[in-house]
């Protein structure tokens, strides 16, 4: 399915996809929303969900805290149908392009992982940097989405 990798010159300019998955089988994703061109979070797939997330137009990542495929939404009802795919030049990175509609991204219930600032300056010494909510309102409860599941990230 994906072209091995022989020579950097096919790698950044050849029209076959080669991807370079790390040490432990994977490869970063960055997933942006079609209608706002917002970050909506970043995650990491392997091999499986590569080939699902091509397949099946719609995204799957591998979640490295339960070690499995993860198709995106489904338990939450938000999934991510992919517009395009994109990979970058040396083909180790993907950046996905998503309709979620009115949905959600966020395990935490807010559209975006991505829902908080850091402030940029000078750093006073021993003062804790305070961030700022880019989103004041979650899309869902997941208390209530869940609820008997098991949670989505570990500590």
């Amino acid at each position: 399915m994906f072209k091995k990798r022989e020579n950097v010159q096919e790698i950044e300019e050849g029209n076959l996809l080669s991807p370079k998955f790390d040490n432990d089988g994977l490869i970063p994703v960055i997933t942006m929303c079609s209608q706002t061109k917002d970050i909506l979070m970043h995650g990491y797939m392997n091999v499986e969900a590569l080939r699902k997330t091509i397949e099946t137009r719609e995204a799957h990542y591998f979640s490295r805290s339960r070690k499995a495929i993860w198709h995106k939404g489904k338990i939450s009802g938000f999934v991510q149908k992919v517009t395009e795919i994109r990979i970058d030049d040396d083909q180790d990175s993907v950046w996905l392009t998503v309709d979620i509609g009115d949905g959600a991204s966020c395990h935490v219930g807010y559209r975006s992982c991505f829902y908080r600032s850091i402030p940029v300056g000078p750093i006073e010494n021993g003062r804790k940097i305070e961030m700022k909510f880019l989103e004041d309102k979650k899309k869902f409860d997941p208390e209530e989405v869940y609820k008997g599941q098991s949670n989505p990230t570990k500590i």
